[in-house]
């Protein structure tokens, strides 16, 4: 089976993000696309994340796919707030495969929700080094831990390319409406 990654993300009213579902795909069936299906659906159920369990101890999956399965798992970890548990899943998944780019922005994403933006902003930056699925994402994480810093214009920048990226994400847009541009 080849792992292809998808990913989508869902975002708090708050304006920081929530566990995002930037899952990676199991092509070929069985207890790892359960596990996918679920971080796309974000169905965090006791039975999802035992699909998860199953499809590791089933000693049958590729690399890719034990990789794609660590992150979808570390994915419904992080919705059931068990942010320790989500971190070793993204661990184990990065120790495999360090150029994996959804584990690194779901990583961001829980440090950004745990509260750390300047760590947020690096996991992020590597995140689209490695040409993640969901760039508008990591550019907001940036954009978010921009403006905490004092960075103004960096942070309406990123929140700008990010709305650009994807036009129908409105929060984005929200953070946007905040500024204010003024000409010197």
């Amino acid at each position: 089976m080849k792992a292809l990654t998808l990913a989508t993300a869902a975002l708090l009213a708050a304006g920081l993000a929530a566990p995002a579902t930037a899952g990676v795909l199991t092509v070929g069936g069985g207890f790892a696309r359960s596990c996918y299906d679920a971080a796309e659906a974000r169905d965090a159920s006791a039975q999802s994340i035992q699909n998860c369990n199953y499809a590791l101890d089933a000693q049958a999956l590729t690399a890719d796919d034990i990789v794609a399965t660590h992150v979808n798992r570390g994915i419904l970890k992080m919705l059931r707030g068990d942010a320790a548990a989500a971190a070793q899943d993204y661990d184990a998944a990065l120790q495999l495969d360090p150029k994996q780019p959804e584990a690194w922005l779901n990583k961001a994403v829980m440090v950004l929700n745990g509260g750390d933006s300047r760590d947020a902003s690096r996991l992020a930056q590597r995140a689209l080094d490695l040409q993640t699925k969901k760039p508008a994402l990591a550019m907001y994480i940036q954009a978010v831990a921009d403006e905490e810093s004092g960075n103004v214009n960096a942070a309406y920048a990123g929140y700008r390319r990010a709305a650009e990226l994807e036009p129908a994400w409105k929060l984005p847009k929200e953070e946007l409406k905040r500024y204010k541009i003024t000409h010197r």
